[in-house]
């Protein structure tokens, strides 16, 4: 199977798995979250994050150059391409957050209340949430992946799915982006920068205290407009 195909499926995986694992994170373990409510995660309105698909096709070429780590010890080595990994994830998330943050004024997520962050999109937890996730990719999945990819590239059906994923992901990632550059037009007018995930919370605590209908994949849909919203967080 080629490169090119290979990433394919493994940006299309880790991006679902990626969203499954913040949606559960957000619903019953975020600090932002006090509620416990079930709010969509993440950049996009569909049910993915491109930031762990991006993540998982990085482990994957991390795990594919293993030999050419060589301190004369396999625990050594080992031990050494788990922390490139985990240094890797942090690499690919503070970009995604410096982009979003300087282009758009949006921050995505927000540490800025945890021990030793840096900027509010980087910290030392999150650092070690990457490392425990490149060594479950390393010794439950990468041994196997090719023999999953084989098949999964014989299966018509789910190339098919594939193909209809990318479809909706790329006409989504235009209409998110189309969507921040107006949230960024909005946090200039305010003179604020815009944390995505509060704004999410709050228009679910709006529409709840009116009940009215919240729409999960639609998060910032409501009875009132994004600029009343925008207008109370500088408050």
């Amino acid at each position: 199977m080629s490169l090119s195909l290979i990433l394919a499926f493994l940006f299309f995986i880790g991006s679902l798995i990626g969203w499954v694992l913040e949606l559960l994170y957000r619903r019953f373990l975020s600090k932002n979250n006090p509620e416990r409510k079930w709010i969509n995660p993440g950049f996009c309105v569909g049910p993915y994050l491109p930031l762990y698909g991006t993540g998982l096709c990085v482990l994957y070429l991390i795990a594919s150059v293993r030999q050419y780590i060589d301190f004369n010890n396999a625990v050594a080595d080992t031990v050494a391409l788990l922390l490139i990994m985990a240094l890797a994830m942090t690499v690919i998330e503070y970009i995604a957050g410096i982009i979003s943050l300087k282009s758009f004024h949006v921050r995505l997520w927000d540490y800025t209340n945890e021990w030793g962050n840096i900027q509010g999109i980087i910290c030392p937890k999150f650092s070690l949430f990457w490392g425990v996730l490149g060594i479950t990719y390393y010794f439950l999945v990468y041994p196997n992946i090719l023999e999953a990819l084989e098949w999964l590239s014989n299966n018509l059906t789910f190339s098919f799915f594939i193909g209809m994923f990318y479809g909706i992901f790329i006409i989504d990632l235009v209409y998110s982006t189309n969507f921040v550059t107006k949230l960024k037009k909005l946090s200039e007018e305010y003179e604020i920068v815009v944390r995505y995930e509060e704004l999410k919370s709050r228009i679910h605590s709006y529409q709840a205290e009116r009940k009215s209908k919240y729409r999960f994949f639609q998060p910032f849909r409501s009875d009132s407009t994004l600029s009343e919203h925008i207008k109370m967080m500088k408050l």
